[in-house]
């Protein structure tokens, strides 16, 4: 093997490694999303909470994630990926622990929101760096870890919360030193977090970024570490002429489009994306998996173990989704997706529509309407990360031209993560409304809709360099 072939290798192995310690975050964002499935009952009889307490309580968090989404995208064109994604880490150790310290529903609100920010500026600014660092051939694959990650931590926390239940009884019980299970479901989260901070020390700046901050030398240093001394100042030509003429600083201002006044098309095409992977549903399978499974007569335990089958079958998913999104590209998983999540969620819908409540208030299905409930619920969470869990986050990455990514992913970021706390916040009320007939009947209106919106207004990435991408 030629010296060229051991350091284009090289480089391979340095790209993937750095992109899978930004995807860490992504773990620490699914487990943090994750590990309040299981606390619910527990939060509820702690603080003494009624339904929309108890679901603002789970939906807090979501605030801080749309805060610090925005928050990140802007702040990263000023301080950089890695140093948000160094913020991240910290804010998530915090969180951790304060979720778990909690005496009450107010300080526990201020930690679970202090989450949020790191959970919003982990989910915008790791696939952003993993974009800015990738060549365009394996960009696709190695941004849809993140996913992966995303899922991996989910599913690490229905594990966590199940085995923790498991060991004391449930999770209103007293576990280790005396402290309820709920709390120290929270705490577990403390060590990946750990982890997470000491590897970032490792990584290097996005090169990108340093290029708009006019830091030649060290962007030069990042961009020939990545890509060898030939193509790395070549990129850096590329990535410098594809700014502002003028050299500005990347702003918001940069979104509205100079010649017609009005703001680009593609920034609406990203709130598109980051809207509609919220308004099917899915982060109500996420935060009240556990909740919904007992109220078709699982019990807690059995409950808290379909969740961790449901993630590793996202997991298994989401891993299609990385064969398969650089070679047959991110439109069409994203069609695939849409159309298999508005088949099974109107199923969904059909077997809770024949629902009937026991003596006790609670809903219970026949034997065949459960598990049609079953598999189809868990037939849509494939379709989701085979297609619009991972690719929507590869394409909000990627899709935005240098100059105003960091700000196209602030505002996106914020429109994704305020649906996600608009649907988390309504479904109890749905719940006792219109039931899950009902909101499984709106989730399956939004998926037909997202078909039509794909096919007509989203355009491939797949293969595009990103100093090429239009906008």
């Amino acid at each position: 093997m030629d010296n060229s072939n051991i350091q284009n290798n090289h480089n391979f192995s340095f790209i993937v490694l750095i992109s899978c310690i930004a995807t860490i975050g992504g773990f620490l964002f699914g487990f943090d999303s994750g590990v309040i499935n299981g606390t619910v009952d527990g939060l509820r009889t702690a603080f003494n909470s009624d339904s929309m307490g108890t679901g603002f309580n789970v939906a807090s968090m979501l605030l801080g994630c749309a805060v610090g989404a925005a928050m990140a995208g802007r702040l990263a064109d000023f301080y950089g990926r890695r140093t948000m994604l160094i913020l991240a880490a910290i804010f998530f150790i915090v969180s951790a622990w304060g979720s778990g310290v909690a005496g009450g529903s107010v300080e526990f609100i201020i930690y679970r929101v202090l989450g949020g920010l790191a959970v919003g500026a982990a989910s915008v600014m790791a696939p952003a760096y993993i974009s800015e660092v990738a060549p365009a051939a394996y960009r696709g694959r190695l941004t849809t870890i993140q996913q992966v990650a995303i899922i991996s931590g989910l599913t690490a926390a229905f594990l966590s919360n199940y085995l923790l239940a498991d060991i004391s009884g449930s999770a209103l019980s007293p576990l280790w030193l005396g402290f309820d299970t709920w709390r120290w479901m929270f705490w577990v989260e403390i060590l990946p977090a750990a982890i997470f901070l000491g590897a970032l020390m490792l990584i290097p700046e996005s090169p990108r970024f340093l290029v708009s901050r006019q830091q030649k030398e060290k962007a030069l240093a990042v961009l020939k570490k990545l890509y060898g001394d030939a193509e790395g100042e070549a990129k850096y030509t590329e990535i410098d002429q594809s700014l502002a003429k003028d050299h500005h600083r990347p702003a918001l201002k940069d979104l509205i489009d100079s010649k017609t006044g009005r703001i680009r098309r593609l920034v609406w095409v990203g709130i598109g994306l980051a809207t509609f992977q919220q308004l099917v549903g899915i982060n109500v399978v996420f935060y009240y998996g556990a909740v919904l499974w007992q109220s078709v007569g699982f019990s807690e335990n059995d409950a808290l173990l379909i969740n961790v089958v449901s993630g590793a079958l996202s997991i298994a998913a989401c891993v299609v989704a990385l064969l398969l999104v650089d070679k047959i590209g991110r439109k069409p998983l994203l069609w695939i997706g849409s159309a298999g999540m508005a088949v099974t969620l109107t199923l969904c819908t059909i077997a809770f529509a024949t629902a009937s409540f026991d003596d006790s208030g609670q809903l219970s299905l026949t034997n065949s309407m459960g598990t049609l409930a079953l598999i189809s619920a868990n037939l849509y969470v494939i379709f989701f990360n085979l297609s619009w869990g991972p690719v929507m986050w590869v394409m909000l990455g990627e899709m935005f031209p240098n100059q105003i990514r960091g700000s196209g992913l602030a505002v996106a970021g914020l429109f994704q993560w305020g649906s996600n706390f608009a649907i988390t916040i309504t479904f109890p009320i749905l719940l006792a409304g219109v039931g899950l007939a009902g909101a499984y009947g709106f989730y399956a209106f939004c998926a037909f809709v997202s078909v039509v919106f794909i096919m007509k207004y989203v355009h491939e990435t797949k293969g595009v360099e990103l100093e090429d991408m239009k906008g």
